[in-house]
């Protein structure tokens, strides 16, 4: 019973408490690159899920025979190889939606997230634990990039999934679409304010402050 509780809580935290978009502020520039859609946003989440669950799990089953000095190296090497059989699937299956992720799927390769799961996590447990931290860490990152990529194609365009959902004026309809939520720093505001909600929820997440302003003015000489 405890591990299996203990195993919940590794696949959960990542959700919200330890969010790695959230909190470790990882994998931030897919984050902002590849919500301007909801299609992309949940393409780049599956794929990222499943490099990040896989390599989890080759690396943590060949942990006690990979030597210290090329450790990076061997983790690199699956990750990348597990990226091009991915990015091979899309332009196979998903062409349209391949040109729109452009160099983004090839870059879950150098993906903070990714390489900070297999070095600080799964490069020391056994395979079951460390993909089961994997893919809640897959699954907390799909979370921020889902909902920014909803947001953002919802009040840029009226639309999911390229489906009217708000009626435009242009067509007799109300919603006037918003041209800013579509630019990248329309992703960076609302990643900033989503940081600020999840922190006023969880206080414990905030930095503590480099900086202790004085209580009161000093007196005057």
């Amino acid at each position: 019973m405890a591990n299996r509780s203990e195993m919940w809580r590794t696949l959960s935290d990542p959700l919200i408490r330890q969010n790695p978009v959230t909190l470790q502020i990882l994998g931030i520039c897919s984050a902002l690159a590849v919500t301007t859609t909801l299609a992309t946003a949940v393409t780049m989440s599956i794929s990222l899920t499943v490099v990040l669950t896989l390599s989890a799990g080759l690396v943590s089953t060949i942990r006690r025979h990979i030597p210290d000095t090329i450790r990076l190296i061997v983790q690199i090497v699956i990750v990348a190889s597990l990226v091009i059989v991915i990015d091979q699937v899309l332009q196979a299956y998903f062409a349209e939606i391949s040109r729109a992720l452009s160099v983004y799927v090839g870059l879950i390769t150098t993906n903070c997230l990714v390489l900070g799961r297999t070095e600080a996590y799964a490069r020391h447990n056994a395979p079951l634990p460390a993909m089961v931290d994997a893919f809640g860490n897959g699954l907390g990152y799909s979370l921020i990039l889902i909902l920014l990529g909803g947001l953002r194609e919802l009040f840029g365009k009226g639309e999911l999934f390229g489906r009217e959902v708000l009626p435009l004026a242009d067509a007799g309809g109300w919603f006037t679409p918003l041209s800013l939520m579509l630019l990248a720093p329309s992703a960076f505001f609302l990643l900033g304010l989503l940081v600020w909600v999840v922190r006023s929820f969880y206080p414990e997440q905030a930095e503590a402050p480099e900086h202790t302003p004085p209580l009161g003015a000093e007196p005057a000489e």
